[in-house]
């Protein structure tokens, strides 16, 4: 049977949308090929501000700004024929690669046998025949990296645990996505949780666990749901527990819920967290592989990582290498967000510009303005300016900018984005998650941040921004975990490539982006005045008086800076300065 996927993808044509899916139905019944074809309203299929896109299954046919016009010929050529209406199909542009996202939106993620139909646990089936020691020279083939972050190659991590002699072993899946923006874990949970199952239990083969545990955060109640009822499924058919599909491989499964906190990404952390202790991080060594989870070797694999060992297994390892670079293999799953046009989950092959996803998928800059910067990999990334964005995303080259892979979060900032501010907001997000075990990431973090704060002021001086690099330089070399490394990171980004900025800052009390309260203020000229009394409407702290007549004015004891008189005046007579 055909399946027919369709979606409103501008999100403003949910009325279209219906009366498409109604009608298309309705011609399918009219031509008795109801059985033949079957009509799925979805919420992804991978493309953006096209309108109602259809998507032709198995043939994977991608049809664009349709109307009611286009079914009868969707029918007799491409449900009937299997031909591909050239006139109406995506061109080739779309630069997207869906592996980890492959069956999102396709399938009904409740559904075993949805996700059998489309070989699903064909991975397990095939790492059961090679064996442990072949499955893990498979994923060495594949050149898979680690998706959490970090971008370790998960057949090391693998053979580390495998060559560990003990009693016990477990792997993890972490689901505790936590940085501000990112929801590609979630997605793949509540969209295809089986497939990350799969890919647990062939790490749990591959390393000698007989024990996974799922962790994901509290706040994901749709995650938490379908991957407990996938785990009850996968039960009840025999493909978790003793004796999986006839072999002697045991494996069980159960979910541990995170409070929330971010240092629990962090593997020890996360190990205390299960554990039923406080999610504080320890030394390593002793690494999770040698001594991990109630001191048993333990591996932990992110959700995306697990994604994509499902499908490594399945089409081989040589066949996933192919994809990508030499250093960074298959694809990334990225949250794009920020002042771009189309935002969403975007899912491209290494080595894919930086340009080319915010412009060739992303469609560019939110209200036609100056693009400023990219800052990827969440609150431990680095922020990017515009002219390094036909750098290739891969692993080692964001690094050598200052940035990170992280765990996908990709946030496009536009000439109205203040770097102080920036590196303000991401700075007071990790003094907030710190665990508060180390001197430097607890007293640092703190002391960058004051120093941030003081400078958004008006406030600062030269010695500040020596202080910004020293702090940061020792809680990069000092802290005790991830959080604490890497939460300079932003600072020191912006501090390399938009020394400007803070300069502008510190010694002429400006804020170029005019994004700092304390360095702005507003007037009103009144030569260009309507005496509309918009501006006076939206004032917060009734800081705008007058009246048609008399026109309207600021008055700056008054005035909290807050710009919303600036946003809603339509003549510019809002002047900022």
């Amino acid at each position: 049977m055909k399946r027919i996927l369709i979606q409103d993808t501008n999100g403003e044509l949910k009325k279209v949308l219906r009366e498409f899916s109604v009608s298309f139905k309705s011609q399918l019944q009219d031509r008795g090929l109801s059985g033949q074809a079957q009509v799925v309203v979805v919420s992804d299929i991978g493309v953006y501000n096209k309108g109602i896109v259809a998507k032709i299954l198995p043939e994977g046919f991608i049809y664009i700004n349709l109307d009611n016009a286009h079914i009868a010929d969707i029918i007799e050529k491409t449900v009937l024929k299997g031909e591909k209406i050239d006139a109406i199909a995506l061109d080739k542009k779309n630069k997207q690669l869906r592996i980890v996202l492959r069956n999102c939106g396709i399938i009904d993620p409740e559904s075993i046998e949805d996700y059998i139909a489309v070989n699903g646990y064909q991975g397990i089936a095939r790492a059961l025949e090679l064996g442990p020691e072949k499955v893990i020279e498979d994923m060495k083939k594949s050149g898979l990296r680690g998706r959490g972050g970090a971008g370790f190659p998960t057949w090391l991590k693998w053979n580390l645990a495998r060559n560990v002699k003990a009693d016990e072993k477990f792997i993890i899946c972490n689901g505790d996505e936590g940085d501000p923006g990112a929801y590609m874990d979630r997605s793949v949970l509540e969209g295809d949780p089986h497939s990350v199952i799969e890919g647990l239990m062939i790490g749990g083969l591959a390393t000698g666990a007989t024990r996974g545990f799922f962790y994901i955060r509290a706040e994901y109640p749709l995650a938490i749901q379908r991957i407990q009822k996938a785990i009850d499924v996968a039960y009840s058919k025999g493909l978790l527990g003793k004796n999986i599909l006839g072999s002697n491989f045991n494996f069980d499964v159960e979910i541990r819920l995170g409070a929330g906190a971010f240092v629990c990404g962090e593997e020890t952390a996360l190990i205390a967290s299960i554990e039923g202790l406080r999610g504080y991080p320890r030394p390593r060594p002793p690494f999770p592989t040698t001594k991990g989870l109630w001191g048993k070797p333990t591996v932990i694999n992110n959700v995306e990582t697990l994604a994509n060992v499902s499908y490594v297994l399945f089409k081989g390892g040589e066949e996933f290498g192919k994809i990508g670079t030499e250093g960074s293999k298959g694809t990334k799953v990225f949250a794009l967000t920020g002042k771009v046009r189309n935002s969403g989950l975007v899912e491209v092959p290494m080595g894919i510009s930086l340009r080319e996803i915010v412009f060739d998928i992303g469609g560019g800059v939110l209200d036609n303005r100056k693009i400023k910067a990219i800052q990827t990999g969440g609150p431990s990334g680095g922020v990017i300016p515009e002219h390094f964005f036909d750098t290739p995303v891969e692993y080692e080259t964001l690094q050598k900018l200052g940035s990170i892979m992280g765990s996908g979060g990709m946030i496009v900032m536009d000439e109205n984005d203040c770097m102080v501010d920036i590196s303000k907001f991401y700075l007071g997000f990790c003094v907030d998650e710190s665990c508060g075990k180390c001197a430097p990431c607890r007293i640092g973090g703190m002391e960058m941040l004051l120093l941030l704060k003081k400078i958004a002021q008006g406030k600062g001086v030269a010695e500040d921004l020596t202080k910004l690099s020293e702090i940061a330089e020792a809680m990069q070399k000092a802290s005790l975990c991830g959080l604490g490394q890497t939460a300079p990171n932003p600072v020191i980004s912006t501090l390399k490539y938009f020394m400007d900025e803070y300069k502008a800052h510190v010694f002429d009390k400006k804020c170029p982006s005019a994004k700092c309260a304390s360095l702005v203020t507003y007037s009103i000229n009144k030569e260009e005045c309507t005496g509309c009394g918009m501006c006076s409407r939206v004032c917060p702290v009734i800081a705008i008086t007058g009246s048609r007549q008399d026109k309207y004015a600021i008055d700056k004891v008054k005035c909290i800076s807050c710009g919303q008189c600036f946003e809603v005046c339509k003549f510019k007579s809002v002047v900022r300065q």
